[in-house]
This record gives C-alpha cells, sequence and structure tokens, in this order.
C-alpha cells in the first residue's frame, strides 16, 4: 500500500474517532497508526503536500486531549517522533504543529505519576525535538514543565532523572527566558545544590547534563565564578574532553562538545583553554574520532573545531596540531590507507580530516563541507605567517590530490542527487581552499603543477551540458535558489574563475579559458548570474563578464535576450505570487461527465432514428402504404418527448456546471484565506519571538538597572552613616573649644601679656639673623651665575661660526650631487617610460594571440567536422565505384565466357 493510500485512511480514521470516541474507532485508528508507522518515507511535511498536514494537525490534537487513550497517545506520539527524523521536521513539529506544548501539557497530565511510561516516552520525545531549538517562557504549559522537571530532578528515582536533565539542558540553553524563570523559582537554591551533587555522579551523561545546566545558569554569576574558576576549569577541561573521547556514545559526545561550545563564548574560559598545559594532547584525541564511521560524532568534532577556529589564540594552537606533526612519513601514511592510518601518529592528526572530504560513508556531505571549511580556516592561518614551513608545503601538497579528485566524476546518468552533491563540492573546493592556495608563492607553484588545463576544461563542458536547455536534466525556473541549475551554474562560474586565476601559470589555460567564453552554451549560467539576487554571483558574473566581452564570439546579444528574459519573468512571479493559491488535484466531475455521455447518447441515437425513417420512407415511397401517416405520427412524438428530454438534460447539465464553478470559486476563496490566515500567523509568530528576544532584552537591562539601584541605595546607607559620625564628631568639637575658652579665661592677664611679648620679641630676632644669612647667600649665588653665563656666551659664539663654516660646505657638496642625480634619474625614467610602452605591447600581443588560438581552437574543430564529414562522403563514392567497377568488370567476364 502507498502512502497516499495510508494518510487518507489515516485522516478517515481520525475524523471517525475525533466525532465518536469508541473503541471500535480507536481500534480503527490505533491500527492506521501502526501501519503508518511502518511506511517507509523520507521528509513528508518538508514536500507541503496538504494531506499529510492535516494528518498531523489532527494527530497532534488527539495527542493533547485529555480523553484519548493512553495507549494511542502513545502510538500517536510513537509515529510523531518517527517523523522528527532531520531538523527540518523537527522545526515544523515545533514551530507550526505546537507539539512541544502538546507533550509538555501529556506531562501535566499524567505528573501525579511520573515513572509511566507514557511520561517517559514524552520526556523522551521532547528532548529529542528540543535540541538545538529556542524555548521562550511564553509557550504554552512551560510553566508546569519546568516545575515537574526541578520536582523529579531532585527526586530519587534513577529511571526519570537522566531524561528530565537532558531537557532541562535542552530548555536552559541560549534561552534567556527560561534561566530567568528558572532563577525568579523559590527552589532554585536546593536545585543548585542537587545539581552540584550530581556532578560526582557515576554516569557521565549525567555529568555532561549537569555541567550544561550549571553552565546556562551560573556562568556569569557567582555559583558559575566558583565553579568555572582558574582552580577548576582545567579539571572542567580535562573531564570534557575524555567524555568526548571516551563517551558513553553519540548523545553524550553531542552534549559535551555543546557544553564546550558554550563555555568558549565567555572570553575568559577561551583564554584559559588557550593556556591550558594539555590542549595539543586532548585536540590530538579529538582528531582521532575522525578515523571512525560514525558522520554524527565527526560533525560534532568539526563542529567543535570550527568553534575553536573563532579564536585566534586557539587557531593558531590547531594549526601547531594538525600541522606539525605531519613530517617526513605523511607520504606514506598516505600510500598505506586504511589501517595504517591508525597506527601511526605522525600521520593521523592531519589524514584525519582529509578522509572525509571523499568518505563514502552515507550521510557524510555535511561532514565533507565541514572539513573543507576548517581546512580553510587552518590553511589561512599557517599560509598567513611570515615564513611557511615545510610541513605545511608538504600537507598541501598531499591535499591536493584530494581535492583535484572532488572535481572529478561528474557522471549525468546517477541522478540528481549525484549531480547535486558533486556541485556543491565543486563549489566549495573552488571557492575556499584553491584560491586560498594560489595567495601564496609557494603554493601557488604547488597549486599550478597539478591542476591542468584539461582537467578544468573538461570540468567547465560537462557542468556546462549540465547547465545546457538541450540536456537530459530538468532546468527549473531561474527565480529558484537550490534549483539544479542554479547549483550547476554556480559550480560552472568557481570553475570558469579558477581557470581565469591560474591562466598565467598553467599552460594552455588561457587559451581554454577564452575558448568556454566564447561557448554559446555560457548564456544561460552568466544570465542567471547576473540576474540573482546574491552578492557573490553577481560579481562573479561581472568578472567574467569583463573577461569576455572584449572576445569576437562573445554572444552578447544572446546574453542581452537571456537577462531581459529572466528579469521579466522574475516580474511576473512577482505580479503572480499574491493571486496564487497551491491548489490540489481536484477529483474529476464524474457526475457531469456521465449526464453529458447520456445526453450525447441519446442525441445520437435520436439522429441515427431519423436516418433509419428517412431511408425506410425511400424505400416504402412506391408501396403508399397506408400506415405509413400513423408510423410517422408516432415517431414524431417520440421525437418530440426526446427532444424535450435533451433539453431538460442541457438545463440540468448547465446548472451543474454553474453550480460546479461556484463551487470550485469558493474552494479557491477558502485555500486563499487560509493561506492568508497562515501567513498571519506565521508572520505574528514571528512578531512574538521578536517581542519575546525585545522582551528579554529588557529584561537584561532592567536587572542592571535593579542592580544599580540597590548598589546606589548601599552608597546612600554608607554616605547617611559616615553623615552622623561627623555630626557627632562636630559636637564632641564644639564642646572641646567651650572647655578650651573657658581655661583661657581663667589664666592671669599679665602672663599672658609677658607671654606674648618674649614671643614676639623671640620671632623678630630670629627673622633678623635669617633675613641677614638669605642676602648673603643669594649675592653669592648671583655672582656665580654671572661667570657661568659669560662662559656659555663664548662658547655659543664659536659653535656658532662652526655651524655656518659647515653649512655652507654642504650648500656646495649638495648642488653638485643634485646635479648629478638629476641627470641619472632623467636618463632611468626614459628607460623605465620605453619598456613599459614595449611590456603593453608584448602582454597585448600575448593576449590576441591567445584569443586568436581560442578562435582558431573553434574553427579547427569546426573544420575537423567538415573533415570527418567529407572523408565519409568520399568512402561512400569510393565504395561505390568499386561497386560498379566490380559489376562492370563481372559483365564483362561473363560475355567473354559466352562468346567462347
Amino acid at each position: 500500500m502507498d502512502v497516499t493510500t495510508c494518510l487518507k485512511s489515516l485522516l478517515m480514521a481520525i475524523n471517525q474517532y475525533r466525532d465518536s470516541k469508541t473503541a471500535t474507532n480507536a481500534a480503527q485508528l490505533q491500527k492506521q497508526v501502526e501501519e503508518v508507522s511502518g511506511l517507509k518515507y523520507d521528509q513528508l511535511l518538508s514536500s507541503g503536500q496538504v494531506l499529510p498536514s492535516e494528518c498531523v494537525s489532527g494527530l497532534v490534537e488527539l495527542a493533547g486531549n485529555p480523553n484519548t487513550i493512553p495507549t494511542l497517545t502513545s502510538s500517536i506520539i510513537s509515529l510523531l517522533a518517527q517523523l522528527a527524523s532531520d531538523d527540518d521536521t523537527r522545526e515544523m513539529l515545533h514551530s507550526s504543529y505546537n507539539l512541544t506544548s502538546t507533550l509538555a501539557s501529556v506531562i501535566h497530565c499524567h505528573g501525579a505519576t511520573p515513572g509511566e511510561p507514557l511520561v517517559l516516552q514524552c520526556l523522551q520525545v521532547l528532548q529529542k525535538l528540543t535540541y538545538n531549538t529556542r524555548i521562550f517562557q511564553s509557550t504554552s504549559y512551560i510553566h508546569e514543565l519546568i516545575t515537574f522537571l526541578m520536582t523529579n530532578i531532585q527526586s530519587h528515582n534513577d529511571d526519570i532523572i537522566m531524561p528530565c536533565l537532558g531537557l532541562m539542558a535542552n530548555l536552559c540553553r541560549d534561552s534567556h527566558s527560561v534561566q530567568s524563570l528558572i532563577k525568579s523559582l523559590d527552589n532554585v537554591k536546593p536545585f543548585y545544590r542537587t545539581l552540584i551533587n550530581f556532578l560526582a555522579h557515576n554516569s557521565l551523561t549525567v555529568v555532561v547534563f549537569t555541567l550544561s545546566i550549571l553552565a546556562s545558569l551560573t556562568l556569569n554569576e557567582k555559583v558559575g565564578e566558583k565553579l568555572f574558576d582558574a582552580k577548576n576549569i582545567h579539571q572542567t577541561f580535562q573531564l570534557v574532553f575524555n567524555i568526548i573521547v571516551n563517551g558513553d556514545g553519540t548523545l553524550t559526545r553531542k552534549y559535551s562538545v555543546d557544553l564546550l561550545v558554550d563555555l568558549l563564548k565567555n572570553p575568559k574560559i577561551a583564554d584559559y583553554l588557550s593556556r591550558y598545559q594539555h590542549f595539543s594532547a586532548c585536540v590530538s584525541q579529538v582528531l582521532g574520532l575522525l578515523h571512525s564511521k560514525d558522520p554524527d560524532s565527526a560533525a560534532k568534532v568539526l563542529e567543535l573545531l570550527l568553534a575553536m577556529c573563532s579564536i585566534p589564540g586557539l587557531r593558531s594552537l590547531l594549526v601547531e596540531v594538525v600541522f606539525k606533526p605531519t613530517g617526513p612519513k605523511l607520504r606514506a601514511a598516505g600510500r598505506r590507507q586504511g589501517p595504517g592510518l591508525d597506527g601511526g601518529r605522525k600521520a593521523e592528526s592531519g589524514l584525519a580530516l582529509v578522509q572525509w572530504l571523499s568518505s563514502p560513508v552515507e550521510g557524510a556531505e555535511s561532514c565533507s563541507l565541514q572539513a573543507l571549511q576548517l581546512l580553510n580556516e587552518l590553511l589561512e592561518e599557517a599560509l598567513g605567517a611570515d615564513t611557511v614551513s615545510a610541513c605545511v608545503l608538504s600537507f598541501v601538497e598531499m591535499l591536493l590530490p584530494v581535492l583535484l579528485g572532488l572535481l572529478k566524476g561528474l557522471d549525468p546518468a546517477q541522478g540528481d542527487a549525484h549531480i547535486r552533491k558533486h556541485c556543491y563540492h565543486i563549489t566549495h573546493v573552488t571557492t575556499l581552499t584553491l584560491p586560498l592556495l594560489c595567495t601564496e608563492d609557494s603554493t601557488r607553484c604547488l597549486v599550478s603543477g597539478q591542476v591542468s588545463a584539461q582537467l578544468c576544461l573538461s570540468q567547465a563542458e560537462s557542468l556546462l551540458s549540465c547547465c545546457h536547455n538541450n540536456s537530459p536534466l530538468t532546468c527549473p525556473s531561474p527565480g529558484l535558489d537550490n534549483s539544479l541549475s542554479q547549483v550547476c551554474s554556480e559550480a560552472l562560474l568557481k570553475t570558469l574563475e579558477l581557470m581565469s586565476k591560474l591562466r598565467q601559470q598553467v599552460e594552455d589555460m588561457e587559451t581554454s579559458f577564452y575558448r568556454m567564453l566564447q561557448d554559446q552554451r555560457i548564456v544561460s549560467p552568466l544570465s542567471q548570474a547576473l540576474t540573482s539576487h546574491h552578492r557573490e554571483r553577481v560579481q562573479t558574473g561581472l568578472s567574467l563578464l569583463f573577461e569576455a566581452t572584449p572576445l569576437p564570439d562573445f554572444p552578447a546579444l544572446v546574453l542581452g535576450e537571456s537577462i531581459a528574459a529572466n528579469n521579466a519573468y522574475r516580474q511576473r512571479e512577482a505580479e503572480l505570487s499574491v493571486k496564487r493559491v497551491a491548489v490540489q488535484d481536484v477529483p474529476p466531475p464524474r457526475t457531469n461527465i456521465s449526464v453529458l455521455e447520456s445526453s450525447t447518447g441519446s442525441s445520437r441515437s435520436v439522429h441515427s432514428l431519423v436516418e433509419k425513417i428517412q431511408n425506410g420512407l425511400e424505400l416504402q415511397e412506391q408501396t403508399k402504404d397506408s400506415r405509413v401517416s400513423e408510423i410517422i405520427d408516432v415517431y414524431e412524438q417520440k421525437l418530440s418527448a426526446f427532444a424535450s428530454k435533451e433539453s431538460r438534460l442541457q438545463d440540468l447539465l448547465e446548472a451543474k456546471a454553474l453550480a460546479l464553478s461556484q463551487a470550485d470559486r469558493l474552494i479557491a476563496q477558502y485555500r486563499f484565506q487560509r493561506a492568508q490566515a497562515e501567513a498571519e500567523a506565521r508572520k505574528l509568530g514571528c512578531l512574538l519571538k521578536e517581542a519575546e528576544c525585545r522582551r528579554e532584552d529588557l529584561q537584561g537591562e532592567l536587572g542592571n538597572q535593579v542592580l544599580e539601584v540597590e548598589r546606589s541605595k548601599a552608597d546612600m546607607e554608607e554616605l547617611l552613616q559616615h553623615n552622623t559620625r561627623l555630626q557627632k564628631d562636630s559636637e564632641e568639637h564644639q564642646a572641646l573649644k567651650g572647655a578650651y575658652n573657658a581655661l583661657l579665661n581663667r589664666s592671669e592677664n599679665n602672663l599672658v601679656r609677658i607671654f606674648k611679648i618674649l614671643v614676639v620679641t623671640k620671632y623678630k630676632m630670629i627673622f633678623l639673623v635669617s633675613f641677614k644669612f638669605t642676602f648673603f647667600y643669594l649675592q653669592l649665588w648671583n655672582f656665580w651665575t654671572l661667570s657661568v653665563l659669560q662662559e656659555r656666551e663664548e662658547e655659543i659664539r664659536s659653535l656658532r661660526s662652526d655651524l655656518q663654516q659647515k653649512d655652507s660646505d654642504i650648500k656646495g657638496l649638495s648642488n653638485v650631487s643634485f646635479c648629478l642625480l638629476d641627470g641619472e634619474k632623467r636618463e632611468l625614467e626614459e628607460t623605465v617610460d620605453v619598456l613599459r610602452k614595449e611590456l603593453s605591447k608584448t602582454e597585448q600581443a600575448r593576449k590576441d594571440a591567445s584569443i586568436k588560438a581560442s578562435s582558431l581552437e573553434l574553427q579547427k574543430s569546426q573544420l575537423e567536422t567538415k573533415l570527418k564529414q567529407k572523408e565519409d562522403e568520399l568512402n561512400k563514392h569510393s565504395a561505390m565505384i568499386a561497386m560498379i567497377h566490380s559489376l562492370s568488370s563481372g559483365k564483362m567476364k561473363s560475355d567473354v565466357n559466352l562468346s567462347m
């Protein structure tokens, strides 16, 4: 049974169970769900069909209904989990069908029995659904779900702790609203203590989940500063790297990599990792994981290495790890392949990345592209140094055949998927790695030594045949960015751009490049690039157009017509995009067709009857039977009855056609309104997400303002306390001042006067003595200063005279040297101008010669085809002459025999 029939039966069973929740309908729906679960389908929801969407909507509605039987709910959740096999379907189930809220509501309904299999199943599906998905606080039943998770994490049930920790790690990651919600709860401190106790758990998965939750909640707080400080961070690094290398499985490795990537977003922790003494050894062990044939693990490892490359300090260390160990045994290990890769530790760091470039493992396309991006980052760092080491050059020499192997093997007979994959490889290789290797002289020599003009020419011709309209490939509209023709066109233009960069270094590359630019089939990919809305494609098309315009056989007029056609198509698509409605195939109106057939059949029978009557009348015209008039009357009545029936059927047919057109119009209006409603719902969803992001930002700003207000309150309290202390000191000072005044009043006036007189006289005597001594010292200082000043003036006069003499000597010498240098400069400038003119003439002559060579190549190919045709004709003529000669000779022999 095919997928469409099963989905129709499933939708019918859903509607029946929704109308009447009986045991029979439940059993029928259970059977249909199990049948659909047993089918094989890929990207069912991504196809955009209405039938799968209605089935999934009905299943989600039934799963969230508390009146649904638990066994049926479990089967429905299993089917939905089976549908969420790729990232696009998971995103659609989360955003479009609201499956996250539905599963949270199921957990809330059965939260009293957390050990129930349905609850565990919902937790597992939610963990799969919310991985790498941002959850907002406004999502339905999120408050209840978080409360349930925190309660069960602090319980002693080991079966439910692990899925609760994994789901909590997903909810907390990159979601500030959920983090704020958890921090605002009353029992957050016991929750922190429980998480810290889990760090000593026996299961590495539990430890990773716990570290991920703590990093999300406490990384920028005091608890996080204590957990991830300079004393503990090295142990955390060692633990995470050990879990990545020796983890319990792919799930644990995924969360370990995500944890380390989140930690690296903190600049302080990234600096700690750059100074970690075992970093090189740990990265070497992580690179060893790339030898396995698991694309999921390899993708996460490459994601971690790409995250490390974004940090300048770590990228230089990665270059040392990947390129430095590849020493003299690199080529030998490259020849061994297979088991020898794991044996030699010197060769495994670099070759581990190269293995995934052309890996035959199914589902490794993303790993291949990630490996290309990683090698691009590392080579950019290595080639950006002052001197390129021999290890890097040997690695590039080993890497080039692998990259060139990715450019080969395009076979249109293997199908669209193979062509799309191959074009993606060509685009990434010609965009990332090979242009980067052409920046340095040493690596450019290696590239030009291994890249041949024949390879690029054959590759470009294969891609050009795929892009051409007469090829067996289907070329969709130019408005689709991910269409096969667009992918092939981009790969072709990148190949031509690489040929343009290597045309001076590779023999016959310039001639091949100009030959491809003069091909008539280049018009379609070039026009697609020039009318694209991607900046890089337009720039690539303009650079190639600038090279192709001076060529004599370049089809400029055809290119202009193609660009105009593409622009007209885009304008027409833009005008019709508002009115277009995705209308499904409507079954043909069988009733109307039967009515038409019956009416046409009756009219045909009436005409045949009239013909028979006329024939009978002609036959019986001579007999003059008396009953003929009566027969004619009977048949006239029957004919009038048939005519009236035909008119009534015609009226009925017109009424049915009118009703059908009205129904079609109503269906179209309904679908258009539904599409508008879905678009408005998506728009409102986007606005809601934007509002949530804005609210989170404002909440963060509010938190900062609250902290500032609290700090200002603390400062005010300190100022008030200081003010009270100052007031107390002033009061004590006033009291002491009053006591001092009272004591002064009690003293005798005479003693005070005598004491004042003695003090004044003593100060006067001291002042006179000090004044005389100071005056004498200043006179001595003045005499010494005058003598020193005279000596300095004499020295200045002598220096001025010497300076004037040297000035005159320098002027004389400079005049003589300037005259000599001016003459030599004029001669050199004249020589340089002559050489420049000769160089420009030579360059123009070389370019004209290459253009002539390319045109001669085309003429040569045309003459060869004509020569082959002439040779075929000549062979035919020679065969005919030989046949005639043989016939004539045979005839002559027979005549001779007869005469004898």
